[in-house]
């Protein structure tokens, strides 16, 4: 993974903790260590007083104590600081209490920073995110979601980071599963379009694949009962061959087929426009595999020319990975014919050609296709591109149902627009029911909905680790309670509405004493620059989900156990507002850099 350069770590943002650093590595020095030390901290566990951790297991085979005796030694030491006021030591973890007054100053900094958490922009290099990328060939689905959402929040996440950045998708134009819609298309009587057929003209290209596939089904079918083989059955389909042969026209650029293909993708540009509107979603540019597969084309035959690549019998272009441990892979087929590999070749080489200033790209696509970016970056290198090795596959795993693994062909997905639709009504019917939305106009309520539907559908997909395979539950998707997209954006309405009923002025002033909650507040809050450099680092929104739920959790415990506006001292009601505020800021924030809104009353 790339690190942009001297970043800081996040364990050097956590609590701003240079000064802890230092004074530790001073006595650790004193103590007979070499005061060069890589010193492991991390935030306190929640069931342990204080707010910072050192480990002090690394530290025992150099001074020749055990973890518990450099603990006791260190904290000793540490605490004659005046912004050390305790420690306790749990085996090999030192922990330590800080002073009100350095929470203080340390909240009076995140209060004054207006882009708290958030590196000046295009301070590190250009980054290039691509998602989404679907087939022209039907609508966009459930798996379609999370894509978008993962590598939409990635992107906010990097650029927040500092990474100028550019967003892009490869529509992937071309190729069979194109030509499949096509024929079904020619096939049938009636050759509807979207206006005729009352359908979005994705939705109705995908009705066309679909009945392609059944039909295909069929024939083969009758083949199978007449002798045929499976391995003949599948060839001669009259639908195959035809759809086949539709691929050879285009590439031969047949003006009727190339007339027609234009014509359908049309519809389907028109329907994915309108889903990526209502996702909350757009590109820098977009690249068409029909444009970049040339490019890719003439790569391989120069490859072939310089002996990277070699050529079959059968005319069919190969490259050779078994110095990789992988099998060899095709190029270009018998009949010239362009594959995913040879478009894919040619993308890569096309954006960093476009973009000189470009760092690295990330390719945001399901684990199913690992082996296929394995190979593509590999291939890049041989062909001598040294930017071959900045790239990088973020891969995801897939969204199953409860019925099962969605299957396109057979017209078994979870079609996007109706869960989006879906999540807004289901977030009507609850909100309605809870009564959360009562004074508010018509036309509020339904901006709500929108709001905390699509909201509760995003964080559920993102809270998820990237790597891990999950289950979508719409229902567990728009609880108000636990760990919810709802339950941070009601939280931050009622931080809102607390901030409404306040007139005054907010700030630090005063000496005062802080409860429990408002430390773990402050501390949690420091972490947020760290959270963001973390999850830049490791491409994961999940660790901005988690922590935007620590944070509304935290928040709500503190509205539960402190009368927050009922105090008669000034400086106090100007402090717990302040907090109160930023709190709601860093949850907006945090949410934001998840592509979800928050709303201000509900």
């Amino acid at each position: 993974m790339h690190d942009g350069g001297s970043i800081p770590t996040s364990k050097e943002l956590n609590m701003e903790k240079g000064f802890l650093n230092e004074l530790a590595l001073k006595a650790l020095k004193e103590m007979g260590m070499d005061g060069s030390a890589d010193l492991q901290w991390q935030k306190t566990r929640k069931d342990f007083e204080g707010e910072v951790t050192l480990v002090t297991f690394p530290l025992t085979r150099s001074l020749k104590r055990s973890p518990e005796q450099i603990g006791e030694m260190l904290g000793t030491e540490l605490k004659k600081d005046h912004r050390i006021t305790d420690y306790n030591v749990v085996k090999g973890f030192l922990n330590l209490s800080l002073s009100d007054g350095y929470l203080l100053e340390s909240f009076k900094r995140i209060h004054t920073d207006n882009s708290y958490g958030i590196s000046p922009a295009d301070s590190k290099p250009r980054v290039m995110v691509e998602f989404s990328s679907p087939n022209t060939n039907k609508p966009l689905h459930l798996g379609h979601l999370r894509n978008n959402f993962l590598g939409w929040s990635v992107s906010r996440i990097l650029e927040a980071n500092g990474h100028s950045m550019t967003r892009v998708q490869i529509i992937n134009d071309r190729g069979i599963h194109i030509c499949k819609s096509m024929q079904a298309w020619l096939s049938d009587d009636e050759r509807m379009d979207p206006e005729s057929a009352h359908m979005k003209g994705d939705k109705l290209v995908g009705h066309y694949y679909v009945a392609f596939d059944k039909k295909y089904k069929e024939e083969q079918s009758k083949a199978l009962a007449n002798g045929s083989s499976q391995k003949e059955a599948e060839a001669q389909a009259p639908s195959m061959i035809a759809a086949r042969d539709l691929l050879r026209k285009w590439e031969a650029k047949d003006e009727d087929t190339l007339k027609l293909w234009r014509k359908m993708n049309g519809w389907v540009y028109d329907g994915f426009s309108s889903t990526y509107e209502r996702m909350g979603v757009s590109f820098d540019k977009e690249y068409f595999e029909s444009d970049t597969y040339l490019l890719g084309k003439e790569k391989v035959m120069e490859g072939l020319a310089k002996g990277i690549f070699f050529q079959k019998e059968d005319g069919s272009i190969w490259v050779d990975l078994e110095p990789y441990g992988m099998d060899q892979k095709l190029l270009l087929r018998s009949d010239g014919t362009a594959v995913y590999m040879t478009q894919d070749i040619g993308t890569a080489i096309q954006r960093f050609e476009e973009y000189p200033d470009l760092a690295y790209q990330v390719y945001t696509v399901g684990n199913e296709q690992d082996y296929h970016f394995k190979v593509l970056f590999i291939i890049l290198d041989l062909l001598g591109y040294a930017w071959a090795k900045e790239c990088y596959h973020l891969s995801y795993g897939m969204v199953d149902l409860p019925s099962g693994k969605m299957k396109s062909r057979e017209g078994t997905v979870v079609d996007a627009d109706e869960l989006m639709q879906d999540m807004v009504d289901r977030a009507a019917s609850i909100t309605a029911e809870l009564g959360k939305l009562d004074g508010l106009s018509e036309e509020e309520k339904d901006e709500t909905y929108e709001m905390v539907g699509l909201g509760a559908l995003k964080y559920f997909l993102l809270k998820v680790d990237p790597k891990k395979r999950m289950l979508f539950d719409p229902q567990e998707s728009i609880d108000f309670n636990g760990n919810t997209g709802p339950f941070i954006q009601y939280t931050h309405a009622r931080i809102r509405s607390i901030v409404r009923k306040y007139s005054g002025d907010m700030g630090v002033s005063g000496d005062l004493h802080l409860e429990p909650a408002e430390r773990k507040l402050i501390s949690l809050m420091s972490e947020f620059p760290g959270i963001v450099d973390e999850a830049a680092r490791s491409y994961a929104p999940s660790i901005v989900a988690a922590y935007a739920y620590d944070l509304a959790k935290q928040f709500n415990g503190y509205y539960q156990s402190v009368p927050i506006l009922k105090t008669e001292e000034t400086s106090l009601l100007e402090f717990r507002t302040a907090l109160v505020a930023k709190v709601g800021e860093v949850i907006s924030t945090a949410m934001g850099l998840l592509g979800i809104q928050v709303p201000e009353r509900m």
